[in-house]
């Protein structure tokens, strides 16, 4: 008959659902009643969980038409916390029962750490493979974050909890973004700083010029290039902006050539004043004879003409400033003591009569007093060559600088530079 078989169907279905609800925990108290396939449930549970998934388990099955939901929560303190209780005691069990086995996890990583700590100690092969000290403290760096990251990952192989490696390889890949953001200038500055160290533009004590600023070099750190200016100022230049500006090394090369001008009335016998000019030159000590001084005409003006002197030195042992100096002052003197005169502006005034009048009228009763010659000692000291060479002060202060920099400084005395064959 149809109400029999109604019946017997509700009944299958609510012995169905206490079965299955006897085998989850926390289900076990909810009472199950079916009318016609209208499944009511009853009881109290502990946690609200616990009571929708007992109305899905319901819903789930064949034959159910509706689930009424009568289920209670626990709202008594020691009831809510028993199951509390109940997963930290089963987690404490596992926890011992993982002991053994994270004692061998443990004794793996530390074996691989302190293996890779030990190889990166070591002076050899870093030394031999690396171009300079830098990159071989670098590649030591490199060495021990690969033995850490290998000891872990075995760590965790024995525990079975490789997944949680890639869980935390992904947060380290996005904090690693997002400090790499962060910190864009810096690290920017030590690859800069990686890659100077490798080509080495400059030495110690080079005297160069960094995009607009001029000095000699006294440290490479690992995020700045420091030089000393000659009048003993210190300049800073963040290494990607040395690594990208175009650097002028005056120290690779030991001979420099200086150059100069000098004008002459357009009257004058210019074969004559160069000759004078080139001997004087080319006569004195600091001057060298390969390459040879040179000199031309540089240009014919209204009222004079205008000569180019140009002279080499050996930076090495003299100052290019004061052998310029010195060269021009010379040069000068030569041709003036050979009856050559330096010509001076010439300006065309118009008065009319009046005020020309005028003008003379407030010089009438003046007297002009000759100018006396410069005196006969004076006359004799200009002939004397002065001292070019190199200011003994200014290395000793550039060798102070260096033995204060410490250990933080990338560049090598006895490393080729980038400007040099290796």
């Amino acid at each position: 008959m149809p109400g029999d078989a109604d019946a017997t169907a509700d009944t299958a279905i609510r012995n169905r659902l206490e079965g299955i609800f006897s085998q989850i925990e926390g289900l076990s108290t909810v009472d199950v009643s079916v009318h016609y396939g209208v499944v009511t449930l009853g009881g109290e549970v502990q946690e609200a969980q616990l009571a929708s998934r007992a109305r899905e388990l319901a819903g789930s099955l064949d034959g159910v038409v509706a689930v009424n939901g009568r289920i209670m929560v626990e709202t008594s303190l020691g009831e809510r916390l028993e199951p509390v209780y109940d997963r930290l005691e089963d987690r404490a069990a596992q926890a011992l029962s993982y002991l053994p086995l994270l004692l061998v996890a443990f004794v793996v990583c530390v074996i691989v750490i302190v293996f890779g700590l030990y190889l990166a100690s070591r002076s050899w092969p870093w030394s031999r493979i690396a171009p300079n000290a830098f990159i071989a403290d670098l590649l030591r760096q490199v060495v021990r974050i690969v033995f850490f990251v290998i000891g872990g990952v075995l760590a965790l192989d024995i525990l079975g909890a490789t997944a949680l490696l890639g869980t935390l390889l992904g947060a380290a890949g996005i904090v690693g973004l997002a400090v790499g953001f962060a910190v864009r200038d810096t690290v920017e500055n030590y690859i800069a700083s990686i890659l100077l160290s490798i080509r080495q533009p400059f030495r110690p004590k080079d005297l160069v010029k960094i995009d607009a600023f001029e000095g000699f070099v006294i440290s490479l750190t690992s995020r700045a290039t420091i030089l000393m200016e000659v009048d003993g100022n210190h300049i800073r230049i963040p290494n990607a902006t040395v690594f990208k500006s175009a650097i002028t090394n005056y120290t690779v090369n030991p001979q420099r050539r200086f150059t100069f001008q000098l004008g002459v009335s357009a009257d004058s016998d210019l074969d004559l004043a160069l000759k004078i000019g080139l001997e004087t030159i080319a006569g004195q000590d600091f001057i060298l004879d390969d390459p040879e001084a040179d000199a031309w005409i540089e240009e014919l003006g209204d009222s004079n003409v205008v000569l180019y002197f140009v002279g080499w030195i050996d930076q090495s042992s003299t100052n290019w400033a004061k052998a310029r100096s010195e060269a021009m002052r010379l040069v000068k003197r030569a041709l003036e003591s050979n009856g050559f005169s330096l010509p001076e502006p010439i300006y065309r005034l118009r008065f009319d009569d009046d005020d020309l009048k005028s003008a003379l009228s407030g010089f009438s009763g003046t007297e002009e007093k000759p100018v006396e010659p410069a005196p006969k000692k004076v006359r004799e000291e200009t002939g004397i060559p002065q001292n070019t060479d190199i200011d003994p002060s200014l290395q000793r202060r550039m060798e102070r600088e260096r033995r204060s920099r410490g250990r933080g400084d990338l560049l090598s005395e006895t490393a080729p530079t980038e400007f040099e064959s290796k």
